[in-house]
């Protein structure tokens, strides 16, 4: 049986190889990785927004909420059922492009932020309308 001590060592090993792996192989427009040395437990990451979209270059302040952010588990709002959520077989490049492909594609017709599926409307249609009179 696995005590913390031993979890805490994999995911350290799993996550400083995937670190590695993101430094010489990172998706395009993404960059990410530990916020220090000492801990590799928390990320930080700089994602270009999807070229077409009212992101493209840099997203304003960074806060995004989506699922495979969320723990693993039931999920206590029951918005959402436990497949939807963060489980070990997701990388941190797998959950990276999940937030481009975010931006590129939201979902705001069934979000856990209803404030946040109303502001990608109005934002969606003012960035069309822009991008109507521009071409």
């Amino acid at each position: 049986m696995y005590n913390s001590r031993n979890m805490a060592s994999t995911a350290l090993k799993r996550l400083m190889t995937e670190y590695r792996e993101l430094t010489l192989n990172a998706p395009e427009g993404i960059t990410a990785g530990p916020l220090n040395e000492e801990s590799f437990f928390e990320w930080e990451a700089l994602i270009a927004g999807p070229e077409g979209t009212p992101y493209e270059g840099v997203y304003p302040d960074g806060m995004v909420c989506i699922s495979i952010l969320h723990p693993p588990g039931d999920d206590p709002n029951m918005y959402e059922s436990s497949s939807e959520r963060w489980s070990p077989v997701q990388s941190v490049e797998k959950i990276l492009l999940s937030v481009v492909s975010m931006l590129a594609e939201p979902n705001d017709e069934s979000g856990a932020n209803i404030e946040a599926c109303l502001s990608i409307v109005i934002l969606s249609s003012q960035y069309h309308f822009t991008s109507d009179k521009v071409a």
